[in-house]
């Protein structure tokens, strides 16, 4: 699928139960380190189901969520309809929708590797007041450290369809300050866990875009190969999903 803002419109429901949240040190972090206000206007960029805009709403701050695929953003709605300073819009990276100078942080969440970089960052530029911020942040998957981390990596490239593509699309440390410019400004790292059972192990694999769905050749050989991973390799009845969560903060220079 070459559209990126359509990928995942038929994983919602794995999405929404089975991908892990953030940890709250990056919340911590932009205010600590960074200088975000506790109240800032947040615009949630690329947010999906909403599992970053929720981490920042239950901080305390406003979000208006930027999502282009409908099913990812009415699931982000029904799920944070209980937050009043909540509210989503039909928008991509490159063309938000939001007004000039309308926001004081700019997040973006799993989801800039998809983003075109120079027009996403003019973009940024513009919805931002003055001395708004950027953080980009998302959860690196642990590609090895225990056997069953590395026999994920091994399964996933293996089976998996566009994996390797996808998997390098990720920017490393240089990219990223190359982006920023001059307007970098701090980068942190936080550890992430998840803890899940062979259905949770399932739906979290399952809501990746690179798992062959039902009907794909790969399909029925991957979760054989991913029960007899789960059955090799977990303790009580779980398996440990590590990841990094990595965050990289600073300004939108639009011509940096």
């Amino acid at each position: 699928m070459t559209d990126s803002t359509q990928r995942f419109t038929d994983r919602v429901a794995d999405y929404v139960k089975y991908r892990p949240s953030y940890p709250r040190d990056v919340v911590s972090f932009l205010h600590e380190t960074c200088g975000v206000a506790p109240d800032a206007q947040v615009a949630d960029i690329g947010a999906g189901t909403g599992i970053s805009a929720r981490l920042f709403l239950d901080a305390g701050h406003p979000v208006i969520a930027v999502e282009p695929n409908q099913a990812m953003r009415e699931a982000a709605n029904a799920w944070l309809a209980p937050y009043e300073n909540f509210r989503s819009v039909a928008g991509t990276a490159e063309a938000t929708t939001l007004e000039d100078a309308s926001v004081d942080l700019v997040i973006a969440a799993q989801a800039f590797h998809w983003f075109d970089p120079v027009t996403t960052r003019r973009e940024f530029a513009r919805i931002l007041r003055p001395q708004g911020h950027v953080a980009l942040f998302w959860n690196s998957r642990l590609l090895d450290g225990s056997p069953f981390l590395a026999g994920y990596e091994a399964l996933l490239r293996a089976y998996g369809v566009d994996y390797t593509e996808v998997a390098e699309r990720y920017p490393d440390d240089a990219a990223m300050a190359a982006w920023f410019g001059d307007a970098f400004s701090r980068k942190g790292s936080f550890p992430n866990l998840q803890r899940l059972d062979f259905d949770g192990l399932k739906g979290r694999l399952m809501s990746s875009s690179y798992a062959p769905k039902a009907g794909h050749p790969n399909h029925e050989p991957l979760l054989v190969a991913l029960r007899d991973l789960f059955d090799r390799t977990a303790h009580n009845g779980m398996v440990e999903f590590g990841y990094t969560t990595r965050v990289y903060a600073g300004y939108a220079a639009a011509n940096a």
